[in-house]
């Protein structure tokens, strides 16, 4: 089906995928308001916002509202996001015109009453006390710091300081100049009638108005090596190397050639690193590709007696794949092609993945990709056109994070 991309007449953008095969509909709402437009001095404001847009509306309060919800067989839920808060929720089709006021009501008229500050407050404090007991993603998080320009390398999670220091006055106010319609997007998948939703929007959106600015992005990230001591008999790798944007033309040979990295059992990494030389007990890799950059995350979690032998392994295999001695086989190929076509069948199948995929696409690249578009685009490429890709492929300078007992000795370069 097609996917239906209109502006409505507050000036958001409208994106409609109809799926004839399933009785579901899934709603996904991006609005201005993600943790890179958070004040230096306020990191969270985001991470708290997520939190109150879920305690209530002007005509709901926080029980009432989730009861009217829960009524109707809604699901709802809010994430923070780099750009967006991302507002979410599963329904019937037919539930649609009931809930949408409903849902709508979170962005526009949220309660944000006082005392709900403080629990919303414990609750952003509680998330970032829980990275003490997490060592990997403490490691993830201080990778992306050190790799990415400011403000998109934060983690959403915000700052002590600036969790503490944010009140209630900010918070209301910070809000009512975020949110817009002007950089906002509404995606929806499932069974929906393209014509109907919008017209239901614009009338209970027919008040929103507004505009801002994105954030300004930095252009230099420090990189290199850093370490965090911590007492404990494991050590978490973190290695992050540049990979061309959502936008270009090598997004999908990138995809590929980590598919060969950490394609599961069968990829290199964890033959290598685990499989033949038991150097660890966890390996992998992943591509993130954005509107503005796009990065390849490896991982090794391991124990202090190994974590220099596993980090040096990690790296010489990140680097022999683009030798002509690493070459992409044949099989290594296949079995790549036919496991990412096999995740876009299954994601096919889910209104809620279409929903969130279909923002994500506009938002990255311009424009929404049906399923059918990306299954031809993965069959187009060849093993050539990888291998081509891997010859001409640039990492830039590596951030390496590691923590544990000791520092480890990385590449001088």
């Amino acid at each position: 089906m097609a996917i239906h991309v209109s502006k409505l007449r507050c000036g958001m953008t409208l994106l409609a995928e109809p799926m004839p095969s399933v009785r579901s509909l899934a709603l996904s709402w991006l609005v201005p308001g993600g943790s890179a437009e958070d004040p230096p001095a306020r990191l969270g404001r985001a991470a708290i916002w997520a939190e109150l847009l879920m305690r209530g509306t002007t005509s709901h309060d926080s029980r009432a509202h989730a009861d009217a919800v829960d009524r109707l067989g809604a699901s709802r839920h809010v994430e923070n996001g780099t750009y967006f808060l991302r507002l979410g929720s599963v329904m019937l089709g037919e539930r649609l015109r009931q809930a949408l006021p409903l849902l709508t009501d979170m962005i526009l008229r949220p309660r944000m009453e006082q005392d709900a500050v403080e629990p919303s407050r414990d609750l952003a404090l509680q998330a970032l006390a829980s990275l003490a007991d997490d060592p990997q993603e403490r490691a993830m998080i201080a990778a992306r710091e050190r790799h990415f320009p400011a403000p998109l390398n934060r983690s959403g999670l915000g700052t002590e300081g600036g969790i503490n220091s944010l009140t209630h006055e900010e918070l209301v106010h910070g809000w009512a100049e975020v949110q817009n319609p002007s950089r906002s997007i509404f995606c929806a998948a499932g069974a929906l009638d393209p014509g109907e939703l919008a017209h239901q929007l614009d009338e209970i959106l027919s008040d929103w108005a507004g505009s801002s600015p994105e954030p300004t992005v930095e252009t230099a990230a420090p990189r290199g090596y850093a370490h965090e001591e911590d007492e404990t008999n494991q050590v978490q790798i973190v290695v992050v190397h540049d990979a061309p944007k959502e936008t270009s033309g090598d997004a999908l040979l990138e995809k590929i050639v980590v598919s060969v990295l950490s394609g599961g059992m069968s990829g290199r990494l964890f033959s290598e690193v685990r499989e033949k030389r038991g150097l660890c007990y966890s390996v992998s890799a992943g591509y993130r590709g954005d509107r503005d950059f796009g990065g390849v995350t490896a991982y090794v979690g391991t124990t202090p007696q190994r974590a220099q032998e596993s980090l040096d392994v990690l790296l010489a295999e990140m680097q022999r794949i683009q030798t002509p001695a690493g070459a992409i086989t044949e099989e290594e190929f296949r079995r790549a092609v036919v496991g990412m076509k096999s995740r876009l069948v299954f994601s096919g199948e889910s209104s809620n993945a279409r929903a969130s995929a279909i923002g994500s696409d506009f938002f990255r690249i311009g424009r929404c990709r049906t399923l059918d578009e990306l299954s031809r685009e993965v069959d187009q490429v060849t093993l050539e056109q990888v291998n081509d890709y891997l010859r001409r492929r640039r990492t830039g300078t590596l951030t390496i994070q590691t923590v544990g007992p000791q520092p480890l000795n990385p590449p001088a370069a």
